[in-house]
């Protein structure tokens, strides 16, 4: 166990529960590399440019950290997001698994996974149940995702 990048982790989610976007991107390196089932391959400051604008976003997001565990490499965490999808105004309860690589104490990669059947049916309603396993609704929501954070990153200055 790495005890440094355990600490690491929690202050990442900490920082996640307290709506603060700009210290969870300074948890990773300048290069690092974001991947989720919405957002698909980030790199360097956009990652951290999708944080702050998910944090700074209307309504409240409730982070909770169920385990996670740290090496001098490697990471993973088990949390869970609470939050009502700003589109839909639904409650969303969303479990995710994340993997960490680390390089010199900060995050170097990010990967987060989860059912997005699940969240498509909590966040869509009735068409995330009858379409969300689709790849068209999975494909409209990161394309939608995408254009956003385009949007944020050219008006915030957060992102090339």
């Amino acid at each position: 166990m790495n005890h440094a990048h355990v600490k690491l982790i929690e202050r990442f989610y900490k920082a996640f529960d307290n709506g603060d976007g700009q210290a969870m991107a300074a948890c990773y390196t300048p290069d690092v590399h974001f991947s989720d089932p919405v957002f698909k391959d980030l790199h360097g400051e956009r990652a951290g440019a999708m944080w702050r604008m998910l944090t700074e976003g209307p309504g409240d997001v409730r982070v909770e950290l169920l385990e996670h565990e740290a090496d001098d490499t490697t990471g993973s965490a088990h949390w869970k997001a609470h939050y009502n999808f700003s589109e839909t105004g639904r409650p969303v309860v969303n479990d995710i698994r994340a993997t960490f690589v680390f390089k010199d104490d900060l995050i170097a990669e990010h990967h987060d996974d989860f059912n997005f059947y699940a969240w498509s049916r909590q966040a869509l309603g009735a068409t995330g149940l009858l379409l969300g396993w689709t790849p068209i609704v999975k494909g409209t929501v990161q394309k939608k995702a995408a254009g956003l954070l385009a949007k944020y990153t050219a008006t915030s200055g957060n992102a090339k």
